[in-house]
């Protein structure tokens, strides 16, 4: 600290002493001035500033001007540059787009489905290379459906916006917004990091055996993710763990990719596994776990195993300790959004006797969570603090299967793909092998798993038919390889909560 002297020739006597009028107005709780050399003025009675220890003079007088005249960090120039490159990316995609449309229909493809392709192809290159909002390319999408005469009108552009899986995602989310703010990620997060004893791969190790319990609670995917997002990112942040660390990054996706494959194990899982069985027909609750637990614990293992390898650094950090703090009983916020939740799931699992839409529940349970009295939202929070973008995402990219379908694009695809398939009924294996392979190119042109497990499904059976292969293996060949696939978020609900995170 450096202080400023006030003497005059005549007044101060010595240097150090608190005489003078100057020295005797200080107040008494400033600390005490360590006595320095100061040389006498020439002139008399003149005052002069002087410096104990260092100058102070250029701290009072050309810090201000250090701070106008310093040059601010280049945020500015890489966000403009940043800006450039994605207007760059943005007018390449389209002028691709537009040269898809220029081209002439393929044999065997109709007008319509011509269109379409070229608008998934867009949305695809948007959607992955992030130079738009994800968002802003759904309603790019829907615009450019229209626009294109790729689907009759309006309506049938916006039909994606009235299905029920959409608003699934709604009241998904809100679950997991009302665990957050009710303090239960909160205590959840506690629990977890209690037990870790600041040790990564302990608490890494805890959310990997909690997905196939978590899965005969909560047997939705999207579910899981709304909720256990905001526990790890309390227990992340209550570890100081920062986002984009490699923790945090091996964290997330574990939640965006084993997660949503643990819910497949299950035929009460989701929409995959139940759409799948009702394509293929006669698979009981057994015999789909003793048929698809393989294959998923195997994948289950492998995409755990290579997310560690790839994040490794970031286990070796230990985890900052908690302080002491005795966990007090569930207040009567936390309580209520228990029993909101666990009523969902109640009817989520016995969908199998009332029939109902999983939207449904998830519905109820948003306006049981707004609702005054029991609610523990507001309207102001629904509002503020859901992830809209989420939904426009996917009910866009539901608009764009259903045209895939509708125009027929979809099954041009996949019996384009699928013709160089080798039909050796000596080596059905090799069939199986081929199935996966081709799956994955198709997976990539059709956002949505119902639209693509709905079109390669059949083709897949029919060509189990024509070889020695069990149709039941050729169908659910494909769904392992459209559910083991993700290219971008807009393919999945559940990984559309994380990457919006």
């Amino acid at each position: 600290m450096t202080a400023l002297r006030v003497r005059s020739s005549s007044s101060l006597p010595a240097c150090g002493t608190a005489t003078g009028t100057a020295a005797a107005s200080l107040p008494s709780t400033w600390p005490s001035i360590p006595p320095c050399p100061i040389p006498r003025s020439p002139l008399p009675g003149r005052f002069e500033p002087e410096v104990c220890s260092e100058s102070v003079t250029p701290h009072i007088m050309e810090a201000p001007e250090k701070s106008i005249h310093e040059p601010q960090p280049p945020n500015e120039s890489r966000a403009r540059k940043g800006n450039q490159r994605a207007l760059f990316l943005t007018g390449l995609m389209f002028g691709f787009f537009l040269f898809l449309m220029a081209l002439p229909t393929p044999a065997g493809l109709s007008p319509a489905g011509h269109r379409v392709l070229s608008v998934a192809l867009l949305a695809i290159g948007l959607w992955c290379t992030d130079t738009v909002p994800a968002g802003v390319t759904g309603m790019v999408i829907v615009a450019a459906l229209v626009l294109t005469g790729a689907v009759p009108g309006l309506r049938e552009a916006l039909a994606g916006f009235a299905d029920p899986v959409a608003y699934f995602l709604i009241g998904v989310l809100t679950l997991g917004l009302a665990v957050l703010r009710s303090g239960l990620a909160e205590r959840l997060a506690r629990f977890f990091l209690d037990r870790c004893n600041g040790r990564a791969r302990t608490l890494y190790l805890h959310l990997l055996l909690g997905f196939p319990l978590l899965t005969l609670i909560l047997p939705s995917a999207t579910t899981r993710t709304g909720i256990l997002v905001h526990v790890y990112e309390q227990a992340l942040d209550l570890s100081r763990v920062p986002r984009g660390a490699p923790l945090a990054k091996a964290v997330m996706l574990a939640l965006n990719s084993v997660n949503r494959l643990a819910s497949t194990v299950l035929l009460t899982g989701g929409i995959t596994p139940i759409l799948a069985a009702s394509l293929i027909g006669g698979v009981s609750w057994t015999r789909w776990l003793v048929l698809m637990s393989v294959p998923f614990g195997v994948l289950l293992v492998l995409g755990a195993a290579l997310i560690y390898l790839l994040h490794r650094r970031g286990f070796d950090i230990p985890l900052s300790c908690l302080p002491e703090k005795k966990p007090k009983p569930l207040s009567g916020v936390e309580i209520r959004t228990l029993i909101i939740t666990m009523g969902a799931s109640v009817l989520w699992l016995t969908d199998a006797w009332h029939h109902w839409n999983p939207a449904l529940p998830a519905i109820l349970a948003l306006v049981c969570l707004l609702a005054p009295g029991i609610g523990v939202l507001t309207w102001r929070d629904f509002e503020s603090h859901f992830g809209w973008s989420n939904f426009f995402v996917l009910a866009s990219s539901v608009s764009l299967a259903q045209a895939l379908n509708g125009s027929g694009a979809s099954t041009w695809i996949a019996r384009l793909i699928v013709r160089g398939i080798p039909s050796s009924d000596q080596h059905p294996v090799l069939v199986v092998v081929a199935l996966l392979l081709v799956s994955a190119p198709v997976r990539l042109l059709i956002p949505n798993i119902s639209g693509f497990l709905a079109t390669t499904i059949p083709i897949a059976m029919s060509i189990g038919l024509a070889t020695s292969l069990n149709p039941v293996i050729g169908g659910l060949a494909v769904v392992i390889a459209g559910d083991a696939v993700l290219y971008y978020p807009a393919q999945s609900a559940s990984s559309l909560v994380v990457y919006e995170r």
